[in-house]
């Protein structure tokens, strides 16, 4: 099975960027086969939306509601988080393409990654790359010192906001927007009391906001969007509150969702 480090990989496969570290990671062969049979050959664009804690439960339990993000990103690919299944841990493997033990980070902890990225490998390709997060979170820090645009956000609406915006000015050919609602519903109720549903509603409306910007403004090029949660949750039975970080498969199955376009002819 892939890993959620395979995300990496795959854009630079498609992007036809090189590779920082490769780690035995290879690309996700169903989202390359679909590039070459649309005769996509290099991705102009990309769009990447990381929402936090949307594990194989949900989806298990509302696959209508995830139905709609298929409609977007049709190509959906089953894949494993990496142990721990925490936030800063998962994400710097996703985007570096290399489990804990090689990027370092290992524990809920949130230093700057100093291996090369995926977001590395555009920057040497001449991409223009910006992170769109809220102010704090992991994704907001762990990618710093690098050349990119940084916009550190009050909370997900507005991420969402900027995000369409830094869309409609077309200033960048990499865009990595992260919401956190639901992760931290959960941790205050349970992965599924009526307020983590309801946030995870509100990530799959912000993607298909998004999703519908992206291609009005990005309709000239040939594009990638991507839905890529980080790990999923379980109740804690000593708390009866979410939580993850385990090996276990609440914790640790995650579906990614790609979708591909060809720009206007």
């Amino acid at each position: 099975m892939y890993t959620i480090a395979n995300l990496t990989p795959t854009v630079c496969s498609l992007m036809k960027l090189k590779e920082g570290l490769s780690d035995g990671k290879k690309y996700i062969e169903e989202v390359v086969d679909r590039a070459e049979q649309m005769k996509v050959t290099s991705v102009e664009k990309v769009l990447i939306y990381a929402p936090d804690a949307l594990g194989v439960h949900l989806h298990n339990q509302y696959r209508s509601c995830f139905d709609r993000v298929k409609r977007i990103a049709p190509i959906s690919v089953e894949v494993q988080s990496v142990y721990p299944s925490k936030t800063p841990v998962c994400f710097a493997s996703m985007f570096t393409g290399v489990l804990p033990a090689i990027h370092g980070i290992c524990s809920y902890e949130k230093p700057v990654v100093k291996i090369p990225t995926l977001f590395d490998s555009a920057i040497d390709s001449g991409k223009k790359v910006t992170i769109v997060a809220v102010a704090d979170s992991s994704i907001d820090l762990i990618f710093r010192e690098r050349k990119i645009d940084y916009f550190s956000e009050q909370y997900d609406p507005q991420v969402t906001d900027r995000t369409q915006d830094l869309l409609k000015n077309n200033g960048h050919d990499l865009i990595l927007a992260y919401h956190q609602e639901y992760d931290d519903i959960l941790h205050k109720t349970e992965p599924f009391s009526a307020e983590a549903i309801q946030a995870m509603e509100n990530h799959i409306v912000s993607f298909e906001t998004l999703a519908e910007t992206f291609n009005d403004y990005w309709s000239g090029y040939d594009r990638l969007i991507i839905f890529a949660p980080d790990h999923g949750a379980h109740v804690d039975p000593s708390s009866g509150k979410g939580y993850h970080g385990l090996d276990i498969p609440e914790d640790m199955e995650v579906i990614h969702y790609y979708g591909i376009y060809k720009k206007n002819s």
